[in-house]
């Protein structure tokens, strides 16, 4: 490491400078290699490999001709790659690429001053992508890194060290910093401009509106977190009524369950009588790129998202009317106890208690067996959910994240053959022998339990809560839910034996070290992140006018939010004004008046050198206009006095005042 900073210290300045430019524009591009195509990376990588080498080597840079056919490769394999040259991720790929192969052409400042300015467009563009805190993090230090390229790009005499350019960056930073949080807590709240994130959920814990039972052999459990909720008070219901309603399937082909369309089911929630006290509660929703809410079963009244148009479904489910692409907040009221739907049989049942013919023949012989019992004779629904539920739990029945890919006929391997599953098929073998008994049922998803965080006390789903499970239909009650999963594992419903994926390398080490830190570290980063989408990712229009509200307004509006920034810039600027002036005022006032003599004499045709003493400039005065300047020698002779003589005489007010009331000969 010594021998590296010693080899670094003899390059040339150019090279020096070139060096640490690349290293820069490497850690704007670091956080853009999973979201750009390979080789695009790979060149990129090559491109400042090969200018840093002919930095250090002091070699010519490569002519006009090797440029431009790397920008034909460059736009031939982005057109290849995303089939347009437009549009988010086709532009993130071409300026990331051109501000490698601009780096080929750095000649003279210009050309780096380009460099620059790509650099800070390019670091903008990180957040198309994330938002998360270890990218700002990153694109703050590359920020200060730029800063610093540019302060030294500014001093072109000598060698200065990098150092002294960035403690000049750094200040540079921390002066712009009240005018950033200035402008963040108070301009307009608008859209993001970056596009939505691609959805990836196959194969992994998550919520979809179609649910093809069996095709997963192995479930993989994702550890990321799909919401945030803080409930009014900390007083949270007991975990194991911890259900938030997601995607309602009501549709079934023999293999797969379906959710209704969203637009055809109706405007607001059907018959839901609730109970108890209402449970309030703020979510914080990470994106989905999906419509519908996560709300605590079951919520009666729209929850309180601004900015989207929100609607509710007979399946008590909320939607909004376009994805959810960023990261958003809302209110809600939810009453854990409630019965919904319809008291007596009619004939928007009917579906609901239909399946495909001759699908899953073996389930539909063990509905008829169990109408047969003798123990069953004339019993209603919920004998018939208590005798299903009393099978899963003493027929061997397993809850594994490994079941083997099924076949085509799901529930009949999952009651006689596998018997073993994840809640997916667990729920949806259950609600097909209903229905094969005839009774209406459903399968609900969303997510279960979820885990409080010690530090912020917010409570945290992640999508390995993502769960699935039934509702019934009961004469004179309505749908009532039954979680059969929780009939074969008791202790996956709650947080007694929550799912978790395998530790990394690094986080199983420390799990081995100690279990209890490594909890509370992984806790108090998560508080951090929470605290960092809560204060800055979704400081939203409605908390820039409840800032309004704290300072004195009534009723707060973006006329009055644009006129407290616009107050605050001009405070601003008189301020700066005002410390400009102060700091001129702390320059030498003497030199300053001696400077306002010597432009009068210019005006007079005496033209004197700017060291030039006042003694000098009074015998300039005398040789060109003898006695008619006597009173100008005389004040010029009290000025170097006030200076340099034992005692100086009157003090540089008074000689201020007499300046002013000089005739100064012209």
């Amino acid at each position: 490491m010594l021998n590296l900073s010693r080899k670094l210290q003899s390059l040339p300045r150019e090279a020096r400078d070139t060096l640490f430019l690349l290293s820069v524009i490497a850690l704007i591009l670091l956080p853009q290699l999973p979201h750009i195509p390979w080789w695009c990376s790979t060149l990129a990588a090559v491109v400042l490999l090969w200018r840093g080498a002919l930095a250090v080597q002091a070699k010519p840079l490569p002519g006009k001709w090797w440029r431009i056919a790397l920008l034909a490769v460059t736009l031939a394999a982005t057109y290849a790659t995303h089939r347009t040259l437009l549009g988010r991720d086709a532009g993130v790929t071409l300026i990331v690429i051109l501000l490698a192969l601009k780096t080929l052409e750095l000649r003279a400042r210009r050309d780096a001053f380009v460099v620059f300015f790509l650099g800070f467009f390019t670091m903008l563009t990180n957040f198309f992508y994330s938002q998360s805190l270890p990218t700002a993090f990153a694109m703050l230090l590359a920020l200060l890194g730029l800063l610093t390229a540019l302060v030294n790009a500014h001093m072109p005499v000598g060698r200065p060290p990098l150092m002294q350019a960035g403690r000049t960056a750094g200040w540079m930073a921390l002066l712009g910093a009240p005018i950033m949080l200035a402008l963040f807590l108070l301009f307009p709240r608008m859209a993001p401009l970056w596009g939505t994130p691609s959805d990836a959920m196959a194969g992994r814990t998550g919520l979809s509106n179609s649910m093809k039972v069996g095709s997963i052999a192995r479930l993989a459990l994702d550890d990321g977190i799909a919401a945030r909720i803080k409930f009014d008070g900390d007083r949270a219901p007991p975990q194991q009524e911890l259900y938030f309603r997601g995607p309602v399937l009501t549709q079934f082909d023999g293999r797969e369950w379906t959710a209704a369309p969203l637009f055809s089911r109706g405007a607001a929630p059907q018959d839901l009588r609730v109970q108890g006290q209402a449970v309030g509660y703020e979510v914080t929703l990470e994106p989905s790129n999906r419509p519908w809410l996560l709300t605590l079963d079951a919520t009666p009244a729209k929850p309180e998202l601004p900015g989207y148009e929100l609607f509710g479904t007979p399946e008590l489910q909320w939607a909004a009317t376009r994805p959810i692409s960023d990261m958003v907040r809302y209110r809600a009221r939810s009453f854990t106890r409630f019965e919904s739907g319809p008291l007596r049989r009619n004939a928007s049942l009917r579906n609901l208690a239909a399946l495909p013919p001759g699908s899953n023949p073996r389930t539909a012989a063990l509905a008829a067996q169990m109408k047969g019992d003798p123990a069953l004779a004339g019993a209603d629904t919920p004998a018939f959910v208590q005798a299903a539920l009393q099978r899963l739990r003493t027929g061997g029945y397993r809850y594994t994240l490994e079941p083997d890919v099924y076949g085509d006929e799901t529930a009949d391997e999952f009651w006689f053959d596998k018997k073993a599953g994840f809640c997916e098929h667990i729920a949806s073998a259950f609600v097909v022998l209903m229905r094969a008994l005839g009774i209406p049922a459903r399968i609900v998803t969303g997510y279960q339990g979820g885990e409080i965080n010690g530090v912020d006390n917010y409570w945290t789903l992640r999508h390995s809560d993502a769960h699935a499970w039934a509702e019934v239909w009961q004469e004179g009650r309505g749908w009532v839910r039954v979680d059969p999963t929780a009939a074969i594992s008791p202790d996956r419903i709650g947080q007694f034996q929550r799912l978790a994926p395998q530790p990394g390398l690094f986080a199983g080490a420390m799990v081995a070290v100690s279990p209890t830190l490594a909890q509370n570290l992984r806790a108090a980063w998560e508080a951090l992140n929470n605290g960092w989408n809560q204060w800055v990712l979704n400081y939203t229009q409605n908390r820039q006018l409840d800032l309004l509200k704290n300072l004195g307004f009534d009723a707060p509006s973006l006329e009055d939010l644009a006129t407290v920034l616009l107050l605050l810039l001009v405070v601003a600027s008189l301020a700066g004004a005002g410390w400009t002036l102060w700091e001129r005022s702390q320059h030498d006032p003497w030199l300053r008046l001696l400077g306002q003599a010597r432009a009068r004499l210019a005006q007079a045709g005496i033209e004197l050198p700017e060291a030039a003493p006042p003694r000098q400039m009074a015998a300039r005065l005398a040789e060109r206009f003898g006695g008619g300047a006597q009173a100008a020698q005389d004040w010029l002779l009290k000025l170097e006095a006030q200076r340099y003589a034992a005692t100086p005489g009157p003090g540089l007010a008074a000689l201020r005042a007499e300046f002013r009331r000089l005739s100064w000969p012209r």
